[in-house]
């Protein structure tokens, strides 16, 4: 049960959503159309969801300088960021659960900023207590909690702030933040590693996060939220929820249960597992493979984060597509491209080609997550922030802790070759969970003359 914000008006759209619960009318538009506060809100988003970006490209770009100080090996440097992806798990799943229960819309900035606030204040400790491996190691765990916990949140926001027609793309936008952030993250890492300590580049966090933070507390506020949602009305398009803002009013897992209940939710977490194991399979070892056949270290670390100059293409076109196509057609595709640019690593061997083949792979490589968290929202909008945070905090959190000990160990016992195979078979195991989801999108639907809807399933 959700009670809603007593002194919200009940949003009614010249465009009556489907009847069928849980599905996006979708749109026929090439152009989307929104308010302009829902157009500021994707900008402060998409920046935020670049700082996560470039707190999760910190660890896997410095490792070898890490690996180098403390002594550690492959396996041992995969557990480094088990702990994180440990920490990772937990605050996923709590924070996306208590934006639920503090409230949607405007009240899940309060859940946001605190999530954020970990990470800043995790940088700066990172940075004085760098010295010391044990401190080190701890201090991945708030890090870990604020990078599960900002995400599933901040995807939430971003559908609760524009017009549900719109959702892929929105979200896909937003999602920008992360491919931009994995090249800016290799480009400032590179300058800070060529004048200081590799601890100084955990400064970054602290330098997005705190401007961030501050427009987040002041756009994201309840007026801000009535005047959009007006604006929508008047616009003829769909709000995101028919109030502003509801708190859960039920039992301790009442946003749990209703968000595991939809079977989109519980597979899209296997889906995304299996995505994301093969993520942190890759970018974890990178500059360690590159390091490894005479890279040099400013190159390696730059060249890493190549994916980042492409990956806002695939975002943007796959989430607007999603829209028109549906979900489940972006995500098949997106499967098969993620497995070809895995399989097509095997043959990198020098600067070159590092560039080439990861150019590729950003096309596809954070592709399927906003077609996947779009599909979420749509399924179980009164409890997305559960939903996200189950499936970024276990899906991603899980996929981590395995994910870099298993390849740690396949890469020192066969080597990278028989390390890209695997990630290729781990991702083109997602064919079998994405044949059990639903689709969302209406427009996805087959209209025949004269005739009912025919679903594309």
């Amino acid at each position: 049960m959700s009670r809603p914000d007593p002194s919200a008006t009940p949003a009614s759209s010249g465009q009556e959503p489907p009847a069928e619960a849980g599905v996006n009318p979708g749109t026929h538009r090439l152009v989307p159309r929104a308010p302009a506060i829902s157009w500021w809100m994707l900008l402060l988003t998409t920046v935020a969801i670049l700082m996560t970006s470039v707190d999760h490209q910190i660890l896997p770009a410095v490792l070898p300088q890490i690996s180098e100080q403390y002594g550690l090996d492959a396996q041992q440097a995969g557990l480094i960021n088990s702990v994180y992806f440990a920490g990772l798990v937990a605050g996923g799943v709590i924070f996306g659960y208590l934006s639920d229960r503090i409230g949607t819309g405007y009240r899940r900035s309060w859940t946001w900023n605190v999530a954020m606030l970990l990470a800043v204040i995790g940088g700066a400790l990172t940075f004085g207590l760098a010295g010391s491996f044990i401190a080190f190691l701890l201090l991945r765990i708030p890090m870990g909690i604020s990078r599960g916990g900002s995400e599933p949140v901040n995807v939430a926001i971003v559908a609760e702030w524009w017009p549900k027609e719109h959702r892929g793309f929105a979200v896909g936008v937003h999602h920008t933040g992360f491919p931009i952030g994995q090249f800016l993250a290799g480009a400032l890492i590179a300058i800070v590693l060529g004048s200081a300590h590799w601890s100084a580049a955990f400064l970054v966090i602290p330098m997005l996060g705190i401007p961030i933070i501050i427009g987040q507390a002041f756009l994201g506020r309840k007026k801000h939220q009535a005047t959009v949602y007006r604006k929508m009305e008047e616009m003829e398009q769909t709000p995101p929820l028919p109030e502003l803002s509801t708190r859960s009013d039920g039992s301790f897992w009442g946003p749990v249960k209703e968000a595991l209940r939809h079977k989109n939710v519980r597979w899209a977490v296997v889906l995304c597992f299996l995505f994301l194991w093969g993520e942190a399979g890759v970018v974890t070892f990178l500059t360690t493979q590159f390091r490894g056949f005479g890279m040099g270290v400013s190159d390696a670390i730059l060249v890493s984060g190549a994916s980042g100059l492409t990956g806002w293409i695939g975002q943007v076109v796959w989430g607007s597509l999603s829209d028109r196509l549906g979900r489940k057609f972006a995500i098949g595709f997106l499967i098969v491209g993620w497995a070809g640019s895995l399989l097509a690593m095997i043959f990198i061997h020098d600067l070159t080609s590092a560039w080439i083949i990861l150019l590729v792979w950003g096309l596809f490589r954070n592709a399927p997550f906003p077609v996947v968290y779009a599909l979420l929202v749509d399924s179980v909008p009164r409890a997305a922030g559960t939903a996200l945070g189950i499936m970024i905090g276990v899906a991603l959190g899980v996929s981590g802790i395995f994910a870099s000990a298993v390849s740690g160990t396949v890469i020192t016992q066969l080597g990278f070759t028989w390390h890209y195979i695997v990630l290729a078979i781990i991702c083109l195991l997602a064919f079998i969970p994405l044949s059990r989801i639903t689709e969302t999108v209406a427009i996805a639907r087959r209209r025949m003359p004269d005739g009912p809807a025919q679903q594309l399933s």
